[in-house]
């Protein structure tokens, strides 16, 4: 099996497991976003702790990228509130996709933060992605759905620079086990001191939901990295939206969810406009290759 198929298959393997997040998340009730999120990073903060300590390296982080730690994190766990909030209100496809604007958030701020150059063709798709969000947020004065919508987007803006963050400290050599494990203790602790004073009793049920979440988030959070590992993002991240299928198949299945036709038409957008950047970046590298 080649290292492409590899990371096809952790990247699927990912989606799949972010898309089961989601829906323990949903399954978990009406709890507090910030307790929901509280419980996803406690269990991922100890899956971390446990590579990192066998990985070897121990604890050091690379020099000047502690602000970007906090930056990641800070934004990172603002980012899993609103994202949470929004599965709680939306179709779980909606919600799944308007976070999935993440990767064209990135391509935004890496030219005003790291300074690299997009391209005409570029622009085009994240204004594409864009005007594919609005056809899920659907921003008119009736939309009952407006809000968490708002907070979905948010979600996906807030990832988007986390993301940032991850790519500049990977620039400078930061490893990957250290950055998953700073971000769930980071989150855990901000979230430590609302969750102790406004703890919402769960039944064992909720409890088992909320771990369920955290090992899903874990376990993509892992898998994806271990992907990147194997074929670079230019070959393998269109795949990451297969989580869109699986969201809107479990959906379906779990909670009988439909999306209206105007969801539909953003799906086509923003995956169409993920599509090209795939094509894109591959025809593009592959001519500089042959020059």
């Amino acid at each position: 099996m080649s290292k492409r198929t590899k990371g096809i298959i952790c990247i699927i393997v990912s989606a799949f497991c972010f898309a089961m997040m989601n829906t323990f998340v949903r399954l978990s009730g009406d709890l507090p976003s910030v307790q929901k999120s509280f419980f996803r990073n406690f269990v991922a903060m100890f899956i971390a702790l446990g590579v990192l300590l066998r990985s070897g390296g121990g604890f050091r982080m690379q020099k000047g990228c502690l602000p970007l730690h906090l930056l990641r994190s800070g934004l990172g766990t603002l980012g899993i509130l609103c994202n949470f909030y929004a599965i709680d209100h939306l179709v779980l496809a909606n919600a799944s996709m308007l976070n999935k604007m993440s990767p064209f958030f990135v391509l935004v701020f890496s030219f005003f933060i790291l300074k690299e150059r997009m391209q005409p063709v570029q622009v085009a798709i994240v204004v594409t992605a864009f005007v594919g969000s609005l056809f899920i947020i659907q921003p008119v004065p009736d939309n009952l759905e407006l809000f968490p919508s708002l907070m979905g987007f948010a979600g996906g803006m807030c990832a988007g620079f986390a993301y940032t963050m991850v790519r500049a400290m990977g620039l400078r050599g930061e490893r990957g086990p250290f950055i998953v494990f700073f971000f769930s203790a980071f989150s855990c602790a901000v979230t430590l001191p609302y969750l102790l004073l406004h703890f919402a009793p769960m039944t064992a049920r909720q409890l088992l939901m909320l771990l369920g979440a955290g090992l899903s988030a874990a376990g993509g959070q892992f898998t994806i990295t271990t992907a990147y590992t194997f074929a670079p993002g230019r070959e393998i991240s269109v795949y990451d939206y297969t989580q869109i299928i699986f969201s809107t198949l479990i959906g379906y299945l779990v909670f009988q969810q439909v999306p209206d036709v105007w969801s539909w038409v953003g799906y086509v957008l923003i995956v169409g406009a993920a599509i090209v950047m795939f094509l894109y970046n591959n025809g593009k590298l592959g001519k500089e290759a042959q020059a």
